[in-house]
């Protein structure tokens, strides 16, 4: 079972989460410049927990992974390593949706449905 933060409990997170999430997109990036044709496998193994082949070909990735599996056991999920976009799973009036922040916006502002994804955020109006 997922952890559920508040927007207050996220946003202290953020502390924590913020120098994690510029180290993926500065690892991700080296590997799109070095091996431009294994950053496609490299994000659809992160979305879905790493992969323990591409630790062994790329030394870049077993930090990456490291990371990875680091955010994922605080119950973030990691959406886009490029943009530095992560979802925290919340409750809001009694269901479950994401609390949506990307790396380059000073704090959690937004939430959206489950399938909305980022296009259908909207602006956090409780605490």
């Amino acid at each position: 079972m997922p952890k559920f933060y508040t927007p207050k409990e996220a946003n202290h997170l953020l502390e924590v989460i913020r120098p994690m999430v510029g180290e993926l997109m500065e690892i991700g990036e080296r590997i799109r410049s070095r091996q431009p044709e294994i950053w496609a496998v490299v994000e659809k193994s992160a979305g879905n927990g790493g992969n323990p082949e591409l630790s062994r070909l790329l030394p870049d990735f077993d930090r990456l992974d490291l990371v990875l599996h680091q955010l994922q056991e605080m119950s973030i999920e990691v959406k886009d390593i490029s943009t530095g976009l992560i979802d925290f799973p919340a409750l809001k009036d009694g269901r479950e949706v994401y609390l949506c922040w990307k790396y380059n916006e000073g704090k959690i502002q937004f939430w959206h449905e489950i399938e909305a994804g980022f296009a259908g955020r909207q602006l956090i109006d409780w605490e």
